[in-house]
This record gives structure tokens, sequence and C-alpha cells, in this order.
């Protein structure tokens, strides 16, 4: 506690500059190999994925292939793949001839024979096998889920993300780089199915298994990459939206399906308020899938996954306090969200996370403002902010697969929510969510993207409050006292040029105030009756 007074005492007199800087961390190579984009990823575009895979159940083990096909950027020789122990790469094969390859930890350097033409199309197969991790609490450590439903029978799926793909099959493991479609076949025992992300082309029978063949139609990123096999049964329906006929599908297990048909009533809700807010659907192509899943949910493209027991709010508890979180099940509506922040505009590094986290976060409240209005969603958000610990900036170091803090989720939504305040136009922000949707559909970005749109399209230098909220732990403190009729004020706790204004109610009538560092006031004619801080705006307040 002494330790924690010291600190709040100090950090106010810290330069800008030492508020930004990230702490120390001690990263390896290995950390940069997975999180960096290395020479030997950079010469090549991925294209396309074909993954081809029989999973057994019984001994928790995997094998088959995955057909990398990729654009030479430039010319090069080596190319790296990664797949994590204990599963290993047989062979690794190109145009018929076998391809020697060195490895070092999850990282595997490929020697190619073949030219590699700048602009030519190449493919190359890798083929592995084993036993893969197994996933300790999904989806927060990832791996494969091993569970059995209340019959006995096998049910099992994957969650990576973090971690990565490569914890399960073998590919370009950044986020910077999609393959443009994607093939997922899967064989499992019978009386299993596989569910997968796009769309089921083909089901092969054999006498004791069943191979299942998903197609993605559209870029995806690794970690949305997913194989779930269960006794699943399955229902559906169609939702006209804005690009057309959507299907909405819906795989469970068989004794969960009259849940289930009530549970998930909640689909096309989510849609119809994600689609005003953000726009159309992104995968209209593949269809949009809710599966479920022996572990919370993620948010796989096109095979979103749940969890959550057929109930409303987090595992039935409302993550803000206000009673609105148990209007919705928080696995739909979260992960749902998703398809827009994360599988749609995905960030390049994970340090960015917060572009994923920090806007679905948000999606929460602005599925209430949809349905329930603007107060019910401002509650939300607002008893949200107990959750918010400030104990780490919300954007991570760079370059070393190493996310941010958690605060990316509720931190991040609040500032949204803040910065629509400042807005004072609802339609215009409205326009802004779904240009975002739009401007970057299907692909990755980074940071600074995000903010040099947000201010563009609001016409404010955002720069910041980005910084503030972003890249440092501190929450600006607003200070005021009356001298007399004069209200006088200051931000305590601010980086360089921060001067956020804030809105106020003077007798209930509304006022902006202009705080910067130093004190200003302001002649008010009297003292109000009543004053109060608009508690839309993530701040701290002190009165003197």
């Amino acid at each position: 506690m002494k330790y924690l007074v010291f600190l709040i005492f100090f950090l106010p007199m810290l330069t800008a500059a030492q508020l930004l800087q990230p702490p120390a961390e001690n990263f390896t190579r290995a950390d940069t190999l997975r999180g960096s984009i290395t020479p030997e990823r950079s010469w090549w575009d991925l294209k396309y994925y074909k993954l081809d895979i029989a999973v057994n159940p019984e001994q928790k083990s995997i094998g088959g292939s995955n057909t990398v096909g990729y654009e030479v950027i430039e010319a090069g020789k080596r190319m790296q793949i990664d797949l994590q122990p204990p599963l290993k790469i047989e062979s690794v094969s190109q145009n018929g001839e076998t391809l020697s390859f060195t490895s070092e930890g999850n990282a595997h350097f490929i020697s190619l024979k073949a030219p590699q033409k700048p602009g030519s199309y190449q493919e190359l197969q890798i083929t592995y096998s084993g036993q893969p991790k197994v996933a300790v609490r999904a989806p927060w450590d990832g791996g494969f889920s091993w569970e059995t439903d209340s019959n006995g029978l096998p049910f099992a799926a994957t969650s990576c993300q973090g971690l990565g793909a490569s914890v399960w099959w073998p590919n370009k493991d950044h986020m910077y780089d999609e393959p443009d479609s994607m093939a997922i076949r899967v064989q499992v025992p019978k009386p299993l199915v596989n569910v997968s992300n796009g769309r089921l082309r083909e089901v092969v029978e054999n006498e004791h298994s069943r191979t299942y063949e998903w197609f993605v139609s559209n870029p995806i990123n690794n970690y949305g990459v997913n194989v779930n096999i269960g006794d699943y049964v399955h229902f559906g329906e169609t939702y006209e939206g804005e690009k057309g006929t959507l299907d909405l599908d819906y795989y469970v297990l068989r004794e969960n399906l009259e849940k289930a048909k009530k549970q998930f009533e909640q689909v096309p809700m989510m849609m119809k308020a994600f689609e005003h807010w953000f726009g159309p659907y992104p995968f209209y192509e593949d269809s949009f899938k809710l599966v479920e899943v022996p572990y919370l949910g993620m948010e796989h493209q096109s095979s979103v996954t749940y969890g959550n027991g057929y109930q409303n709010g987090y595992r039935g508890y409302d993550l803000s306090g206000s009673g609105w979180g148990l209007k919705f099940d928080f696995i739909i509506i979260h992960e749902a969200g998703h398809e827009w922040f994360a599988n749609n505009i995905t960030y390049r590094d994970a340090a960015d996370m917060w572009i994923h986290e920090g806007f679905t976060a948000y999606s929460e409240n602005l599925y209430l403002d949809y349905h329930y209005g603007p107060k019910a969603a401002s509650e939300y958000v607002i008893g949200t902010r107990n959750n918010i610990r400030n104990d780490r900036p919300v954007i991570g170091p760079y370059g070393v697969n190493k996310e941010g803090s958690g605060d990316m989720y509720y931190k991040g939504a609040n500032m949204l929510h803040t910065l629509r305040q400042l807005l004072e136009d609802d339609a215009l922000w409205r326009n802004i969510l779904r240009g975002l949707n739009e401007t970057f559909y299907h692909q990755t970005v980074t940071t600074a993207q995000i903010e040099n749109y947000l201010s563009e399209r609001s016409g404010k230098d955002l720069s910041a409050f980005f910084n503030q909220y972003l890249r440092t732990t501190l929450i600006p403190k607003l200070q005021y006292r009356w001298n007399g009729d004069q209200l006088e004020y200051r931000y305590l706790d601010i980086v360089e040029d921060f001067d956020m204004p804030v809105r106020v109610f003077l007798d209930e009538k509304e006022h902006w105030l202009f705080p910067e560092a130093e004190w200003k006031s302001e002649e008010m004619g009297r003292q109000p009756g009543t004053f109060e801080i608009d508690p839309n705006f993530y701040i701290e307040i002190e009165a003197l």
C-alpha cells in the first residue's frame, strides 16, 4: 500500500516522454521469431491454405497436411513456417521434390529448391502429426480441449488466440498476412460431426469415419481457424440483412437442442444491432455459425464458438453490475461482435489487440443502445469501469507477440464511449463506425491507422486523447472548486497537450468546460443549486 501511494503521489510529476515509455521487459529470440515479420516471412505473400487432417479423439492426436499457396514478392530461398511441439513436421515438398528444413523452437526454416520468381504463384505441402498441446484453461490457455458429453461421446475443439494457430497446425503464424481463401478437410470417427469455418461443401462417408470439407471464401486470420467435434445436431434460419439473405446456422450437442433454440433467438437481434452500427456482416459468402464447444467461447470467423451454458450474462453474471448485463447472452453478443472487429478488421501486431477487444467490448454497449436505449447503454458501459485495473498500458510492446493490459476491453470501451460524447453527433459516430469497417474491409491494421482515421473523420486532433488512454495508466483527474461565483478547474495526471472538454450540468442546464493542466476560471453569475459532471466521460473527479 505504501508503494502504491508513492506511485500515485509522484506519477503526475513525470514528463510526457516518461509516461509514454513502455515498461522494460525481457524478450527472447523465440518471441521475436514469433512476433515479427522476419526475412523468412517477408518475401512471400500468403494466398491460400488447404488444411487436410484426421483427428483421433481417443488418442488425442491429429495428423495430415497443410498446402500453402503464396505469391512471390521478391526472390527468396528460405521460408519460415511455424509449428509448436509436441507436434512434428514429417516432410515438406514442392513440385514433387522433398525439401530440407531446420528448426528453432516453434520456427521451421524450409530451404527451397525451385526458383522463386517475383510475381509467380507457388505451393508447398507440409505433412505433420502428433498430440497437440492440451488447453488447460481454454480459451485463455489454448490448444485442443478434449472432453466428453453426457452420453460419453467425444467433445473436442480448438482455441489458440495469442498462443498461435501453430499450436495445432503448421502455418505462417503472424497476424499481418492472411490467406485470401482456405479449404479445411477434417476426418473424424463416426458418429461425430466436425464443424469448421466457412460453408460445408461435402461430407465423405467411410466405414468408420466421416470427412467434412469446409471452404472459407474470404480472408481469415490464423487464430480464427477452428475445428469443433461432437455429437452435433444442426438447425438454422435466414436473416434478411443489408447485403441480402444471410444463413444463420447453429450446431449444438444433441442434449441441448431445445435450450439452444430458445437462447439463440438473440442471434438475429445481435445481427440487426451490429449491422446498424457497424455495417453489413463482413462474411455473407461464408454464412454465420454459432457452434457449441466445451469451453466458454471464441470469435472464430464465421464459426463463432459458444459455451456460456445457455444463460444470459457472463456465465450468469453481470460484468457491469448495472443489471443490463443480464439482458443478453455475453458470449453470443461479444464473440459475434468480433466478426467486425477482429475478423474483418484485424490487428497486424498483438500489441494492438485493443482494436479487437476495445471495440468489441464497446459493441456490448451498442447492442444495448439499439434494443434498450442510450440510458441502458450508458449505465452498462459506466458500470464496467469497475473491471479496469490500470496496471499497464493498453498497447503492448511491438514485434514480440505481446498484448497490452487486459484493460483493452473496458478501458477501451469507455474511451470509445467518451469519444462519442465529444462528437455530440450520434449520426456521425455511427457513420464513423460503419466507415471503419468499409475502409479497412478484410484488412490487417495498426493502431496508427485507426487513430488517424478517427481523427480525420471526427475533425479533431485526437493524438493526445489516444496517448492518454492507450499509452499510459493514468486517468485524467478533473479538479474543481468554487470561488464565490467563479468556477475554477484543471486537469491532473495528463499527457502533454491533453485538453479534452467535458460536459457539465448547472441546475440541469448543459455547459462545456475546457480544462487544461493549468487552472482556469469562469464567471458563472452564481453558484448553481446542482452541479453535475457528465459521468459518460471516463475521468476522475475531485471537488476541492
